[in-house]
């Protein structure tokens, strides 16, 4: 069961030094969501061997176009592709004309659906969610109207050993009860303990993605304790006071988000070009948060399935 982050674009505005735009693909369970989708986006998706035809959510955090422009590229590539499943955009109110703009040349031939989500920018809320994850917004500090998303898998029940099926001749209605955390009562009337029959599941995992935003507490309560959380660390605190007016976050700052989290790992991401080397962005993170690492174009970070201390179930 997989659970990836895999970086396409780390740049802020700019491109430079072969940074692209801010993209990421969000792997869960093998299934891809496209976070972001900065020029250029479906060439990363290639160069990195992407199955883009088996992305079907698109989640874009604001209408800055340094976080959309490769949007209308990559739905005309999936018309030219002859998609027919539907494909799901989550974004600001503004997102569906400023991409349908692009495509209305083309609607009288169009091969599959396409369904915007209007995001508020206000408050979190539940976007999307299925058997295996949920996935919400979080309201961040910017220019202009931003979110960010956070990927939190959902608990799951216990998980039975396949001998114990066949030893003890479990049917439908035993394996449900031991999977709900109940105990197995024999023909005999003999009481066995759930944890006979199973071993705890993993502990859901998550992911945090904080992109563009100024230094915000307000977000601390929504993404505590995630595994993993991506940040923007436009500047250094150098550049703080730039940071300030344009509404991104520094190095520092990011970390300091990181530490009050409690988060597992933070990914530094959304470089100025004025940064030809990410050293210093670096050094001046882990100074605050040790688990500090850069948005390295191509990299993938995992997080691995940990198994649950207790068999008991979360609620």
């Amino acid at each position: 069961m997989t659970f990836t982050v895999r970086i396409l674009g780390s740049s802020g505005a700019l491109p430079a030094y072969d940074r692209h735009p801010t993209a990421q693909v969000v792997t869960i369970n093998d299934r891809p969501f496209l976070v972001d989708c900065g020029e250029g986006t479906q060439m990363r998706l290639m160069e990195q061997d992407v199955r883009k035809g088996r992305i079907e959510r698109i989640f874009i955090s604001h209408a800055h176009g340094d976080h959309y422009f490769g949007l209308p590229g990559l739905l005309s590539t999936f018309q030219l592709l002859t998609r027919t499943k539907p494909l799901h955009i989550y974004g600001p109110a503004v997102l569906e004309s400023l991409v349908m703009i692009h495509l209305n040349p083309y609607k009288e031939d169009w091969s599959y659906p396409i369904e915007f989500h209007v995001v508020n920018p206000q408050e979190a809320e539940l976007l999307f969610e299925d058997k295996d994850v949920e996935v919400h917004s979080i309201p961040l500090k910017h220019r202009i109207e931003c979110t960010g998303f956070l990927f939190r898998e959902k608990s799951r029940s216990l998980n039975i050993l396949p001998e114990k099926i066949s030893e003890y001749g479990l049917d439908f209605k035993d394996i449900k009860v031991i999977k709900e955390g109940g105990d197995f009562t024999t023909k005999e009337g003999n009481q066995i303990s759930n944890e006979e029959f199973t071993k705890p599941p993993h502990v859901p995992r998550s992911y945090a993605f904080c992109s563009d935003t100024a230094y915000h507490e307000p977000i601390l309560d929504q993404i505590q304790e995630v595994d993993l959380l991506y940040h923007e660390s436009t500047f250094m605190e150098e550049s703080a006071e730039r940071a300030t007016k344009t509404g991104h976050s520094t190095a520092s700052e990011a970390a300091t988000i990181a530490l009050k989290a409690g988060v597992g790992k933070l990914i530094l991401g959304h470089f100025s070009a004025k940064y030809s080397n990410l050293g210093g962005i670096l050094r001046e993170a882990r100074e605050v948060f040790a688990e500090s690492h850069l948005a390295i174009e191509g990299g993938v970070f995992e997080l691995p399935l940990v198994r649950a201390e207790s068999h008991k179930l979360s609620t």
